[in-house]
């Protein structure tokens, strides 16, 4: 049986929910990418003058952003930054991001959970996932989601300093105990806003290579389609 068992209904309803698990595991995957790739921070140390700026070394810097990241991303962990020191309001924020960071990874695997078994299902036969105009949902759901990070580029050129401010009031509503002081958190002066931007460019190009990679791979996937069926319907007549 070459059509999906499926009702319509239920094809549409998967259809949709693959959209968004897809889209999430686009946007999820990409702002992994900073929180994952620790060499990231490791090689800005260096071109970002961190140890000018603090007056530790390069070993003591990394081994602050490790104990970071480690709590961060890892149960069990109580909050440390190595030799830099560091206030309650801080340490307070560092537990809000911890809710952040672990929330993006249960999204990335979940995510990818349920696009694996919905492709699964779509590819046995047991359901079939909508398309439209030649093109799978993956295609379109691509389309919107390359279309964020050239919107928030350009924000972001446009004032970096206000779309860091906004970022952090969406984030963490209600609360300042992001606005950091040097004198009493001095992991400030090892994590600037630089690093920060360079953080959102990370994101962004990772969101934009995957949109991009997947757009081209449904483009390919549909010419081979259509060449296809072209070759079939000569062979018939």
């Amino acid at each position: 049986m070459n059509e999906a068992k499926a009702p319509r209904a239920v094809n549409v309803a998967a259809t949709v929910l693959f959209a968004c698990a897809f889209f999430i595991l686009l946007l999820s995957f990409s702002v992994s990418l900073p929180i994952l790739n620790r060499w990231f921070y490791y090689v800005q140390i260096g071109p970002l003058g961190l140890e000018r700026a603090s007056g530790h070394t390069y070993a003591e810097i990394k081994a602050a952003y490790d104990e970071i990241l480690d709590y961060l991303l890892l149960p069990g962990r109580e909050f440390g930054a190595g030799v830099f020191a560091f206030s309650a309001d801080g340490a307070a924020h560092f537990v809000d991001c911890k809710f952040l960071f672990v929330l993006d990874i249960a999204l990335l695997g979940a995510s990818a959970g349920v696009v694996a078994v919905l492709l699964a299902l779509h590819f046995t036969k047991t359901i079939r996932l909508c398309g439209a105009a030649g093109h799978s949902a993956a295609f379109w759901t691509a389309i919107a989601a390359v279309a964020l990070p050239a919107v928030l580029g350009c924000l972001i050129a446009a004032d970096f300093d206000r779309a860091f401010e906004v970022f952090h009031a969406l984030l963490f509503p209600g609360k300042d105990n992001w606005l950091f002081d040097p004198r009493t958190d001095e992991i400030i002066t090892v994590l600037p806003e630089k690093f920060f931007m360079n953080c959102a460019i990370f994101i962004g190009a990772g969101l934009a290579f995957c949109s991009v990679a997947t757009i081209a791979a449904d483009c390919i996937a549909a010419h081979l389609k259509k060449d296809k069926l072209r070759i079939k319907y000569r062979r018939k007549y």
